[in-house]
Formats: structure tokens, C-alpha cells, sequence
């Protein structure tokens, strides 16, 4: 089954890198006009853009803070006057401040908390509008493994992506009247900067925890996100999909 998205305005929030990237690489690669945030990576969003624009691909990116309501509620608003409304919104910006809860200071736990959760809020707030208007939509939340499982050291971590699921499933059911989607992806160990940098028995550890026995791609969360923003999917809501080679199993 091809995926397509055409005629699709689709929003990506952290678009510049790793995950985020991928899935605007992919949105725009299934015929969808897209836009993505970013907060400070500048170079990196321009060219992205200008890789894509001369792929044939209409995208445009936006400097924005997404703990920020009000440069959310702009950025919406700004994709809908240039493009007309909004068809999908894709939550992935994220932060982590990983520590033990003793040695976690109150800044890292309000840092975390509010650039993965209350962001979260801002934009499907601010995406509502139009999609109401609508009467379509939807929206794509990325949790993680962790929000599921735990993991000693990412208390602030797992308590925001935690969060995430219990206030889409709330909006999945708030909005289905509508005819607005809203669905999570949980990501499990995923090959990305972060990742890059494990050392080799971190990385042994983590792959003896997988079924499959590897680490997933950015590649592997963007097709599950073309399958949620497809047609293929007009029938799920409020659903938890994992994404993690068997981890939370």
C-alpha cells in the first residue's frame, strides 16, 4: 500500500534533525505540503528547505519556541494563511535532562516537563481551530518507550512522555466528534545523536533488552507517521502505536 499524503498540509514540530527530519523528509517524499519548527538550528532548517524545494517539495520552516503558546498559536496561524488550513499535526519536539531524582534539580524536571508536554498542549490547542473548521485531522504525538516502561534516571522524562498519552487520549476522545484523530507513536531505542554516543556495553545492554535485537531508524518512525496521517488509518484514534522492536512488550 502506497502511502500518500497529497493535498495534505502537515505541521512537524522539531523538524531539523534525527526523528524529526526523517519525518519531514518523508511527509514532503508522500506528496504533502509541510512545514516544521525549530528552535535554534538555523542553518540546518535553511537547508533542509532549500534540499527539499529543489526535490519539488513545498515546505516552510518556522523559528519558534514550542513551550511557547502564544509562537505556537502564531505558527498555526501563519501555515493557515499561506496554505489554507492545517491537515496533520506531528508533535515531536523534545528535550531530555537526564539524572536521579537526587542529584535532578527543579529547572531540569520544569525544562522537561514544559518542552515536552505543555508544548504538546499549545499546539493541538492551537491546531484545533482549523481543524474544527474542518471537520478533519489529525494528530500524530510522539511519546516513548519510557512513558510506558519507566527507566531509573529519566523520572522528568518519562513523567512528560507519560503525560502525552493520557492527554491524547483525552483529545481522541474530546475531538472524534469532529472527526479530528489523535494518536501516539512510542518510540523505542532509536539510532540518533544521542544514541551515537553510547558507549559499546551501554549499547550491548540496550539491545539485549530488544526483541528484534537491534536499534530502530528515524526511517522507522516516519512511516509510522505516514501511515497515521493517511487515509489508511480513518478508522484508529486514541490508539498507543509501539514503535520499538518488541521493548514494551
Amino acid at each position: 500500500m502506497h502511502l500518500d499524503l497529497s493535498g495534505k498540509i502537515v505541521l512537524v514540530t522539531g523538524g531539523t534533525r534525527g526523528i524529526g527530519r526523517s519525518i519531514v523528509e518523508a511527509c514532503v517524499a508522500a506528496g504533502a505540503k509541510t512545514a516544521f519548527t525549530y528552535r535554534s538550528a538555523t542553518s540546518e532548517a535553511e537547508a533542509l528547505c532549500e534540499m527539499l524545494r529543489k526535490q519539488g517539495g513545498e515546505v516552510l520552516a518556522y523559528q519558534s519556541d514550542a513551550a511557547d503558546f502564544a509562537a505556537s498559536e502564531q505558527v498555526v496561524n501563519e501555515i493557515v494563511k499561506a496554505w489554507g488550513g492545517l491537515d496533520v499535526l506531528v508533535n515531536n519536539a523534545g528535550v531530555t535532562k537526564d539524572n536521579l531524582l537526587l542529584r535532578m534539580s527543579e529547572a531540569d524536571w520544569d525544562v522537561v516537563l514544559t518542552t515536552n508536554l505543555k508544548s504538546i498542549f499549545n499546539f493541538t490547542k492551537a491546531a484545533y481551530r482549523p481543524m474544527m473548521k474542518q471537520r478533519s485531522g489529525s494528530i500524530i504525538n510522539l511519546s516513548s518507550v519510557v512513558g510506558v516502561m519507566g527507566n531509573a534516571g529519566q523520572a522528568n522524562y518519562a513523567a512528560s512522555k507519560a503525560g502525552i498519552i493520557g492527554f491524547s487520549k483525552s483529545m481522541a476522545k474530546e475531538l472524534g466528534g469532529r472527526h479530528i484523530r489523535v494518536n501516539v507513536i512510542a518510540p523505542g531505542f532509536i539510532e540518533t545523536d544521542m544514541t551515537h554516543v553510547l558507549g559499546d556495553q551501554v549499547k550491548e545492554a540496550l539491545l539485549k533488552s530488544i526483541p528484534l535485537g537491534a536499534l530502530g531508524k528515524p526511517d522507522d518512525i516516519a512511516a509510522a507517521v505516514l501511515f497515521l496521517a493517511s487515509d489508511a488509518s480513518r478508522y484508529i484514534t486514541g490508539h498507543v502505536l509501539h514503535v520499538d522492536g518488541g521493548m514494551a512488550m
